[in-house]
């Protein structure tokens, strides 16, 4: 047994020593444990899915599942910021927290959400449809998980990687588009104000179809998306939103659960709309350009 005398400076010295590297260690658990906070709450979000059943009509507790599912995915996500900031803030970061992120984010953004697709597809009685709803989830989470083993393996600065711009859409934004439309599904047979055709039933279960087909596709695209948080907190962003305010706030203030939809869906699709714009545009230059030249030169 090893006897310390408080006598000296030396022992005071060293017991100060071991507080110290038991502090540093438990620093450099809590961002594992905000890691396994986001793994935990997808388990959580495919557990409150299983529950589901869309085929009952008008059945209140499956809307209440919907929103519980949508919720878990949604703290996830929260969980998944939280981890990268603890670890950049006390760093500790390394490539075990990042691959644990990897496989945490694979459960989350691509098994839940994948769950959620296949409980919309039961808004549809057609078996052939369900099965379709089936391959769709099932293509959803193999991207997701090609997705985040395209990062480990191009993002290997770990000081750095999480400033840059992603490579394909982000598995948390795309897990976020279909916990928004689970979100929006939650309201049932509620019509829109103005549109006696139209209610969320009906709205999700044609999107979702092709909407996660999108989605997923995008995520192992050669788009280039920024941070979804600081992009959002961009001054120019914020002065766009400003303007949008007056055409939002209604629908916001009618259906709350729309600004989730607003907010993932354009941000998932704005981008590759105006990256596609400009290279046809630039395209478009080019060809003009050199058709004016060869005028030119023909004179």
């Amino acid at each position: 047994m090893l006897i310390l005398s408080y006598n000296s400076s030396g022992d005071f010295a060293l017991l100060f020593y071991l507080w110290v590297c038991a502090l540093h260690s438990i620093l450099k658990l809590i961002p594992n444990l905000f890691t396994l906070g986001n793994a935990i709450c997808g388990f959580a979000a495919i557990v409150i899915a299983a529950k589901i059943d869309l085929s009952v009509q008008d059945d209140h507790s499956a809307a209440v599942l919907l929103r519980w599912s949508a919720g878990m995915i949604f703290l996830a996500m929260i969980f998944d910021v939280l981890d990268g900031m603890l670890a950049r803030l006390v760093k500790v970061t390394s490539d075990f927290g990042g691959q644990l992120d990897s496989l945490c984010d694979a459960i989350s953004f691509g098994a839940a959400p994948a769950f959620l697709i296949l409980r919309l597809g039961q808004d549809w009685d057609s078996f052939f449809v369900r099965n379709i709803f089936a391959c769709i989830a099932g293509l959803f989470m193999a991207c997701a998980i090609i997705r985040l083993a395209k990062y480990n393996l191009e993002n290997t600065d770990l000081e750095t990687g999480s400033f840059k711009r992603f490579k394909g859409l982000p598995s948390p934004a795309a897990g976020g588009c279909i916990a928004s439309l689970a979100l929006i599904r939650s309201y049932g047979s509620m019509e829109v104000p103005g549109f006696d055709f139209l209610t969320a039933k009906n709205v999700v279960s044609v999107w979702a179809v092709f909407g996660a087909v999108v989605v997923a596709l995008l995520m192992v695209s050669p788009f280039s998306y920024p941070h979804l948080t600081k992009h959002i907190l961009r001054k120019k962003v914020i002065f766009g939103w400003c303007f949008a305010l007056p055409v939002i706030a209604p629908m916001v203030y009618l259906v709350p659960e729309s600004l989730a939809i607003l907010i993932f869906w354009i941000y998932a699709l704005n981008f590759p709309a105006r990256q596609i714009f400009y290279i046809a545009f630039r395209r478009n230059m080019v060809d003009s350009s050199q058709a004016s030249a060869n005028d030119y030169y023909r004179r």
